[in-house]
Formats: C-alpha cells, sequence, structure tokens
C-alpha cells in the first residue's frame, strides 16, 4: 500500500477553507485578520478559526495557522495573548516565519508545533539543522528547487524527524521567498509583512524584447510530476492561492485529490489538466522542479490566461465560434461557483451552543448545570455559598460578573447562548478561586476530558545601554579593495559568492594571506556551493564570519565559530535576537533595514551581545535563480546553466509606469540581482538612537546606480568615522559627497 502524501489546501476566508474541505483536502492554511503573509486575504477572526477546526476535523482535514510574517515589538504582547489562546485549541500546526517566534514557541508554548514558513527559504541541509534545533517538525521547501535538490532535503528532514513541504500549484514569486523587498521599498507594503503589492507583475515601459511585464512569470503547476514527488519522499503537497476564490480553490483541489487518486488506486496519472485551466492561471511551468530554468518560464501577460489557452488549443475557422467557447467558459466558470457554492451550504462552522443555569442558596453548594445539543453535565462547588457582608469588597454572582469568569467557554468549539440564574438566590459570595475551580473542571468535560493550559507569561526583557560609540564596519567585493584594510581600524567584510563549488580553493587561498578579512556569507547557498561553502568554513581559521544564510550559521555554531546574522536574515525584535545568541550562540545581529526609527527603538539587545545597522548600502530588491535578461535585452541561451551563474556579468535596467528605474545586476559567481536606482543612506540615526548600535555598517562594493560617490573609498570611510565619533557636522558632508539618496524605510518602517 502506498504512503499518502498530504493534499495542502489555501484558505483565504471561509468560503474557500469550505470549498477545500468538501473538494478532500487533507489539510487547509489559513490565517487571522493580524499577523500573516496574505494581508490583503479576507481572513478570520478567533472564533471562526475554532469553528474551522472543529469542520475540518470532523471531515479529517488538518488545519494550520499562518502567523508567517515578521512581528515588531508593539506587537509581541497581542503575539503573547494569541498564543495562550491557541494553546487551549487543537489546531494541528503554526507556520512561521520569524525567529523571535521561534524563540517563544520553542521555549515557552511547546504544546504548538512549528511549521517553518516558505518566507526562510530554505534550500540546504545546515537550514533544517537550524530550524530542527528550534523544534520546527515541518519545512517548506524553497520553490526554486528541482527535484533532486528536494530528495536530498527531504532525506535530511526525515531523519531530524521532521516533514516536508513543496508548493505544486499556483503563483510563482521571481525572488528567492524572504528576501525579495521591492514591495517594501518601492511602495511602503512588505512582502514580510504579508502586503506585497506585486510590483514583478506591473507592466514596465516596453525593454529591448519589447517585452511590458519583463518579470512576470507562469504559474507553477507540478500535476503531472506526482511520481516523482512520491519518490521523493515530499511528505505534504501545497497549493499556493490564499488570495483566490472558492471556485478557484474548490477546482484546483479536486483536480489534485483525483491525480492523487489515479496514482493510489492505478499507479497511473491523469494526463488530462484542462481543468486547471478553467479557473485563473497565467498558464504553466514545471521548469524550476525539472531543474530547466528557461526563458519559456515568463509570460508577457500577469492576467488570467484561460481564454488565451482556449484559443491556443483550438484552432478556430470563425470569430463565431471561438466567441461562443469563450461564452462557454464564462458559463461553465459561473456553475462551477454556483456548484460549489450550493456543495458547502452544508458545511457549518457555527460553534456549539451552550445554556448554562446556576443556581444555589445560602448554605449549599453552588450547581452549574452545562446542556448542549448532545450532552448535559453538574458541576458543583466544593465550598457552600455564603451571604455578602455589607462593605465588603467582594463581588456578588451576578450575571455579568459570572458571564466574565466563565468567557474562556467562548474560546472553544461551544459558545454560551444562555445564562440562566432564576434558581441563584441573590447577593451570595463564593471565592473567587473555587470560581476557577469550577470553570476548569466544566472547561475540562467540554474539551473532550482534556486539561486546559493555564496562561503562559512571558519575562520583560531588561534594556542594556551602550555607553561607547559605535564602531564602522565596512563590506567589499573587490580583492583590489584590500588595502582598505591597512588605512582603517575598521572591520572590513568580504562578500562571498552563491556559486561557490567553482571558487573555493581559490577563495580560501585568497583568504588565508588576507587574514584581517572577515567572511560574509549569501544569503542562498544550495547544494554544492553549500557544501562547498561549509569545507570553506572548516578551513579558513577565520576570528568572526557574518552570514545571511541559516545553514551557515548552524556550521558555525556546531564549529563554535564567532558569527554575525546578516541584514538578510531579517531581524526585527528582541526575541529574535534571544533566539540567536541562546540557541546558536550568536555573538551579535544586523536589524532589518525595513524597519523604522520608532520599531527599532523597541528593540533590546541581550547581555554581550553586539548589534548591527547598515546606515549606508545599495538597496537589494531581489534575488532571482531564473535569468531576469531574458525578458529584457535578451540572451543566446535559452536554459540557464552552470556557466551562466559562473561566468555571466551584465547589467541592464527596467522602468515601470511611474517612471521608476531598476538596475539588474548580474557578476560572475552570483545569481541575478535587482537593486533600487539610488542608494540607502541614513546618517539620522546616530543621534536620533544613540547607545543601541554597537556596529554601525557602510556597504562601499562595487554597485553602480544612479547615486554618485565623489570622494575615494578611504576618505569615504574616514568621513563615516568621524560622524560616528560625534562630529556631526559631517552629516552635510556626506550627503553632499554621496547623492542622490534615501531613507524612506527608516521613516516609513513595516
Amino acid at each position: 500500500m502506498k504512503r499518502k502524501i498530504e493534499l495542502l489546501a489555501p484558505g483565504g476566508d471561509i468560503e474557500s477553507i469550505k470549498a477545500a474541505v468538501i473538494a478532500g483536502a487533507d489539510a487547509v492554511y489559513c490565517g487571522l485578520n493580524q499577523l500573516n503573509a496574505r494581508n490583503r486575504a479576507t481572513n478570520i477572526d478567533f472564533e471562526d478559526l475554532i469553528g474551522i477546526i472543529h469542520l475540518g476535523h470532523r471531515h479529517n482535514c488538518k488545519v494550520y495557522l499562518t502567523l508567517n510574517i515578521l512581528i515588531v515589538g508593539s506587537e509581541i504582547p497581542f503575539l503573547i495573548r494569541l498564543l495562550n489562546k491557541l494553546l487551549n485549541t487543537d489546531i494541528d500546526g503554526v507556520i512561521v516565519q520569524d525567529l523571535g517566534l521561534f524563540y517563544l514557541l520553542s521555549r515557552y508554548f511547546k504544546a504548538l508545533k512549528i511549521h517553518a514558513s516558505t518566507q526562510l527559504n530554505t534550500h540546504n541541509e545546515g537550514q533544517i539543522s537550524f530550524l530542527n534545533k528550534l523544534t520546527a517538525t515541518r519545512i517548506n521547501l524553497s520553490r526554486e528547487l528541482n527535484i533532486n535538490e528536494i530528495k536530498a532535503l527531504a532525506l535530511t528532514g526525515h531523519k531530524n524527524n521532521m516533514s516536508t513541504e513543496v508548493f505544486i500549484h499556483g503563483s510563482y514569486c521571481i525572488s528567492f521567498s524572504g528576501i525579495c523587498y521591492i514591495s517594501s521599498v518601492l511602495g511602503g507594503n512588505s512582502g514580510n509583512r504579508g502586503r506585497c503589492s506585486q510590483p514583478c507583475r506591473d507592466r514596465y515601459l516596453p525593454t529591448l524584447e519589447n517585452k511590458n511585464f519583463p518579470l512576470n512569470l507562469k504559474d507553477n503547476s507540478a500535476y503531472f510530476d506526482l511520481k516523482e514527488l512520491y519518490d521523493a519522499k515530499v511528505d505534504s503537497i501545497k497549493i499556493e492561492g490564499r488570495m483566490k476564490r472558492l471556485d478557484y480553490v474548490y477546482t484546483v483541489v479536486n483536480c489534485w485529490k483525483k491525480q492523487l487518486q489515479s496514482f493510489y488506486a492505478k499507479n497511473r496519472l491523469n494526463t488530462d489538466n484542462s481543468g486547471l485551466y478553467k479557473v485563473f492561471n497565467r498558464d504553466f511551468s514545471n521548469a524550476y522542479l525539472k531543474g530547466n530554468i528557461n526563458k519559456e518560464m515568463f509570460i508577457d501577460n500577469p492576467r488570467d490566461n484561460s481564454i488565451k489557452h482556449l484559443a491556443d488549443i483550438n484552432t478556430y475557422a470563425t470569430n463565431k465560434k471561438m466567441e461562443q467557447d469563450k461564452l462557454a467558459l464564462f458559463e461553465e466558470k459561473k456553475e462551477i461557483t454556483a456548484n460549489v457554492k450550493n456543495l458547502i451550504k452544508q458545511l457549518s462552522i457555527a460553534k456549539s451552543p451552550l445554556t448554562i443555569s446556576i443556581s444555589g442558596n445560602s448554605g449549599v453548594p453552588l450547581k452549574v448545570l452545562v446542556k448542549t445539543p448532545d450532552i448535559s453535565f453538574t458541576v458543583l462547588s466544593k465550598t457552600n455559598l455564603v451571604p455578602t457582608k455589607k462593605n465588603s469588597i467582594a463581588k456578588c454572582l451576578t450575571y455579568n460578573f459570572l458571564l466574565e469568569r466563565l468567557k474562556a467557554v467562548n474560546d472553544t468549539e461551544h459558545t454560551i447562548q444562555h445564562l440562566e440564574l432564576e434558581h441563584l438566590e441573590k447577593d451570595l459570595f463564593i471565592s473567587f478561586n473555587e470560581i476557577t475551580s469550577i470553570k476548569k473542571r466544566l472547561l475540562f468535560i467540554l474539551n473532550d476530558s482534556k486539561e486546559m493550559i493555564d496562561p503562559i507569561d512571558v519575562p520583560s526583557l531588561n534594556k542594556n545601554i551602550l555607553k561607547k560609540p559605535p564602531a564602522l564596519s565596512v563590506l567589499i567585493s573587490s580583492q583590489k579593495d584590500v588595502d582598505l584594510c591597512n588605512k582603517t581600524c575598521a572591520d572590513i567584510f568580504f562578500q562571498l559568492p552563491n556559486g561557490f563549488k567553482n571558487e573555493s580553493l581559490k577563495l580560501l587561498d585568497f583568504f588565508l594571506k588576507n587574514k584581517k578579512l572577515i567572511p560574509w556569507f549569501p544569503s542562498v547557498l544550495i547544494g554544492e556551493n553549500y557544501r562547498a561553502a561549509v569545507e570553506f568554513l572548516e578551513q579558513v581559521q577565520t576570528k568572526l564570519i557574518v552570514t545571511n544564510n541559516t545553514g551557515i550559521a548552524y556550521e558555525a555554531y556546531k564549529k563554535g565559530i564567532p558569527w554575525i546574522a546578516g541584514p538578510y536574515l531579517n531581524i526585527v525584535n528582541s526575541f529574535s535576537l534571544l533566539c540567536l545568541k541562546k540557541n546558536f550562540n550568536s555573538c551579535g545581529s544586523f536589524i532589518s533595514n525595513e524597519i523604522s526609527k520608532y520599531q527599532i527603538k523597541s528593540i533590546i539587545k541581550p547581555e554581550n551581545f553586539k548589534l548591527y545597522y547598515s546606515i549606508y548600502h545599495p538597496i537589494l530588491l531581489m534575488t532571482s535563480r531564473q535569468c531576469l535578461l531574458h525578458q529584457v535585452t535578451g540572451c543566446e541561451k535559452h536554459t540557464m546553466d552552470e556557466e551562466c551563474i559562473q561566468k555571466c556579468e551584465k547589467s541592464s535596467s527596467i522602468t515601470n509606469l511611474k517612471n521608476q528605474r531598476l538596475l539588474i545586476k548580474k557578476t560572475a559567481g552570483n545569481y541575478h540581482s535587482i537593486y533600487n536606482n539610488i542608494n540607502f543612506l541614513n546618517t539620522d540615526i546616530v543621534s536620533d538612537i544613540p547607545n543601541i548600535f554597537s556596529n554601525c555598517f557602510i556597504d562601499l562594493r562595487d554597485i553602480k546606480t544612479e547615486t554618485k560617490i565623489e570622494m575615494d573609498k578611504a576618505s569615504i570611510i574616514r568621513l563615516f568615522e568621524n560622524l560616528l565619533n560625534g562630529n556631526l557636522d559631517t552629516k552635510k558632508k556626506l550627503k553632499q559627497v554621496i547623492h542622490p539618496s534615501t531613507n524612506t524605510q527608516y521613516k516609513k518602517g513595516i
């Protein structure tokens, strides 16, 4: 008998969740009105969630809650209250991105199962070990991985008792997830906060290839690759689409359910995917999964492709016939929606109504009779009721008092419909502890004889004040800049490439000859490149590293190498810092440049821990495994290969309809990236928030943008050093020699 793969469906609203359940999903993932990565979906409130869990479990469908955004300091109290409420639900797992939330869950809220979000961009075995130490039970693997890479990581996951999850249908992102800042920078809507406005789907001025939507990818579909995913030991296949309507969710889940049933029963796959074309799509590609990253993955139209597909598969003799088929498709879509709405009418997320009758007289126990549509039971107090004394501060057993004390019942799958006190003598008293005991016994019975968990208190953090000005750190990427080590006391970081495997010996020799340089590891290190980076780390004998990849962070921790969390690990709250220090012995961390002055002020650093902040850098908007030049300047190669990564050096630009120019950069050994047209410069933070940062950072890599630097690098470093040493007059000088620039993110935040 074949093992079963979980079919995981999206639920952006109650109707879509019901549609997924009725179509046969094994699990659904949904978000609350706050703290989830689809802020623009309708989402649900906590009361709805309880009903959804109950509905799902009645139909053998698990329910996972998405809490997969970065969480700023001001939201932590709300988050802790929510986690305490979730402890007393039957939620099957929470999907997480923020490392501070990982810390809270793994340390205080251990009863909740943790699933690592796609926003963590998990693509190497070290990252799996990192997440395993944070007690994650499941990992969503990066969408960019091919089937062999997925198979290797699924094996690593299983060795660590972790299940793996792969997206098999829905939107492709052009950028690696979690390190896409284009929406945040251009419009103030952070993808790491669930507010992505999808500038990658926008129209741009025509490129040299005459493309208007040069970043727009087709949708992902692995419909014909189920056997390969099964053989790779993937545990859950996930459909993207919490922004999609019920007809979309039902149709896609239904198609995939039938595909799974055919595979299980007949060891054969359906060859007809026409059902998937009847709902929203941008045409389909499985190129990432196949390891065939090519220009056919793009489509120069972000809108629904259903009608175009109809024209593509039919040779129409007349326009009249084509219009007839279009009309028939529209009618079929309407019929699907109507049918699904009719099917889900039978599904209810309404809570089970309770009638609670409270009775008693002075000198006898308080009696609480609970009636549900299915059962009734009685709970008695262990002490007797007594009259309330005059002028006593003790509260009488009034309707409002008792309703308040019993309101926790409404956080279960039940709700208090009637509270009856007709047979309760007036002006009576019973101790607060006795009322609490009655409530717990009542909840125990309603909760299938499971003890309710008392609220967990998370200790507050103590602020640490630095008494000396921050030091300067500098990033370079060119070997010709190594002499800067002899011209400054600043730490000099050196950027390492994504394509590590062919350069590791040269890099090792270079670092052994330049001991002052500190290695700076990139965000993305896949397969052999990750393993080469680990080997380099073992041999380089460095005193310190900076890493933007948690796989390398884990290896540094294991080997006892001091390490700093880089800016692309997206650290935005105090508990994330504790996570890094206490779990992985990190000695410091960058704070994300996405957050504002006021959001930074809420951060409390751990003792003996360095905080870093970048005050000057070219603004990275995204990094992609795809070739970003295919649709812009064109390329003689149809498909990306290893030589493209290692040798290609090109640049170009695209301009959107708001006249914002985006700069495409491809350097040897690295993936394609897009940068903002002007650089980030924030000299204000030095005086705005003194005594918090141990180090301020500047990025002097040779990344050409429209920002002009009218001074050599050594002189620029001296100016920044003067600024950090209290010479605030240099602020004006820096803005004169580095222009134009922006610090909008510092003002707006996320």
